[in-house]
């Protein structure tokens, strides 16, 4: 038994309503408990600023990302953030480091536990390419891990959808999920990944896509049916239609407006919309381009069946990688850089390509200022995590300069002041005087995303939770993060303490050690009788068109370090 009191933390924790208050953190063999034994090891948190440990609810960390590394190797040697970019020698606690935007795997890990993370999402598997996926999760330390499988340009799934067979889709989607040990759907713009095939993309919720006869929201419905049938423990997951393009505000909200008559099978939203502030765009071109920010968190304010991630831009170098392949098409062709395209079989598409956001860009200035405005006007944090889309928008080692944004009004006019004036004529932010709190900032760093993937286990720091915490060094009561902002970045980069399962990881923000992390996945139960008609269907599917053979396509449980499976019964 393995027993640890944390004595005068200042914890902030939003789902038991604890706003910065002193108190003690018992934990024993890994888990927050309500006392321990007087032979426990102490920690004195000394009144620092204690949360559960962050978790990323969307980012990019394994899969595609190392199409990334081969395309943009220049990533490697990259030192944009000292102690967290850049190459590093190894040491006894840790492997050799290297890169910025697409670190690699070890660094992933070392870095998001440095940050005060704990868990992250990888938000797109193909179900082709899941063992690939896997196989970089379990070389990523310390972190627990879970992945969102694609689904929304599938041929099985369009097929059934179109001959209006819903038990069979549901159970298809069941197999995907357990074929790739995913934990939920990811969508990506409906249709149009099918339509990438053919050189084509949709237009919108209505455009057919070719050769299926069915249209973007009809995927949407079918696939939220299904999730919904399988009462998976995440909603939808949903990377709009129009993504990138002026005016796809609304097509945005179009599509958070379907779901308003979805009723959840579990408590916890009907959808959720990734990275809005790509698709929260005004104008009719890049010449009148403009947010339309206030017009989507307005729509958000007055709906409680959504949540949604916010895909900040940082400026500096990114790395772009998207199952949007026709975006990805457009990205390169428009910026003139670097481009990888995938087709993945009758799966999906995929597109990689290095950009850098430039303050001096009225667009990516605009960009920057969406992000921050969706942030700041939509009223209940419980919506939102806070994402970069990382690393689309930007690294994730850059989550505590964006933070500073958050909290200080200050420190956002001093970024705005280098803007050239056409991009402040076209965004809302700097009337804008809201200042986070450390509480606000903990529900979209950590207390959102308990409940939005249904793990009450993660974000919070209650008794039977995982012993995941995270101790900054700052102190609440002496810090004013509207003035003090550089202190709050240096605090967030470096945490004092971070603990995974109860074993101290990070200390004065250097690796002390590396365990093994878990990889979440759901297996959804369905009825015998509809998964053999579904195999049926899937043995011609991979005897005429697959170029790898059913028996072989299936990750393996040998891939699968620590893993956790979420079980659910399907309603048929």
């Amino acid at each position: 038994m393995s027993e640890i009191l944390i004595k005068n933390a200042c914890v902030c924790d939003p789902a038991q309503g604890i706003n910065c208050e002193t108190m003690d953190i018992c934990i024993r063999d890994g888990k927050i408990v309500d006392s321990v034994s007087g032979n426990a090891k102490v920690i004195d948190a000394e009144g620092k600023l204690t949360m559960a440990g962050g978790f990323d609810g969307h980012t990019h960390s394994a899969g595609k990302i190392n199409v990334g590394r081969f395309i943009n190797p220049n990533d490697a040697r990259k030192n944009l953030v000292p102690g967290l970019s850049g190459q590093v020698a190894r040491t006894e606690k840790t492997r050799a480091q290297v890169g910025y935007n697409t670190p690699n795997t070890y660094a992933i890990g070392y870095r998001y536990a440095k940050l005060g993370y704990t868990t992250i999402c990888e938000a797109a598997i193909p179900l082709l390419a899941a063992r690939h996926t896997h196989e970089e999760f379990k070389e990523i330390p310390i972190l627990d891990k879970m992945g969102l499988s694609l689904f929304g340009s599938n041929w099985q799934v369009m097929e059934y959808i179109r001959d209006k067979e819903p038990e069979k889709l549901a159970a298809y989607v069941a197999w995907g999920l357990k074929a790739s040990r995913g934990y939920g759907v990811k969508i990506v713009n409906p249709g149009g990944g099918e339509a990438w095939g053919w050189g084509k993309n949709v237009s919108g919720l209505y455009d057919p896509v070719p050769n299926f006869d069915v249209t973007p929201a009809e995927i949407l419905m079918g696939l939220a049916e299904a999730n919904e049938r399988l009462q998976l423990p995440h909603s939808i997951h949903v990377h709009c239609n129009n993504l990138g393009k002026p005016g796809n505000y609304a097509t945005t909200i179009e599509t958070m407006k379907l779901f308003e008559k979805v009723k959840p099978s579990r408590d916890r939203q009907s959808l959720h919309v990734t990275h809005v502030q790509f698709n929260a765009y005004a104008g009719t071109s890049w010449r009148d381009f403009e947010t339309g920010a206030p017009m989507v968190s307005d729509y958000i304010n007055g709906a409680n069946h959504l949540t949604f991630d916010l895909g900040q831009v940082i400026f500096g170098p990114a790395v772009t990688m998207t199952a949007d392949g026709p975006v990805e098409y457009a990205n390169s062709r428009m910026l003139h850089e670097k481009w990888n395209n995938q087709d993945i079989e009758l799966e999906d598409a995929s597109g990689v390509v290095p950009l850098f956001y430039s303050p001096k860009s009225f667009v990516n200035a605009v960009q920057w200022a969406i992000g921050l405005e969706l942030a700041l006007l939509v009223k209940d944090p419980w919506k939102m995590m806070f994402t970069t889309d990382s690393p689309n928008g930007g690294s994730f080692v850059n989550y505590p300069e964006a933070f500073t944004y958050l909290m200080s009004a200050k420190r956002r006019a001093e970024v705005i002041s280098g803007f050239p004036k056409m991009a402040l004529d076209r965004m809302v932010l700097p009337g804008i005087d809201r200042e986070l709190d450390f509480y606000e900032l903990a529900v979209m760093t950590r207390g959102a995303q308990s409940k939005i993937y249904s793990r009450p286990e993660k974000g919070n720091l209650k008794a039977g939770s995982d012993a995941d915490i995270a101790i900054y060094d700052i102190l609440p009561d002496q810090i004013d993060p509207a003035t003090e902002y550089a202190k709050v970045k240096k605090a967030f980069s470096g945490a004092a303490y971070t603990l995974k399962d109860g074993n101290v990881v990070v200390k004065d923000g250097e690796i002390e050690a590396t365990p093994k992390g878990r990889i979440y996945w759901v297996n959804a139960k369905v009825p015998a009788n509809i998964d053999s008609t579904v195999q049926k269907d899937l043995d011609l599917k991979f005897k005429k068109y697959y170029t790898v053979s059913k028996s072989n396509y299936m990750v393996e449980d040998m891939y699968l370090e620590n893993p956790v499976e979420i079980g659910t019964e399907g309603v048929f």
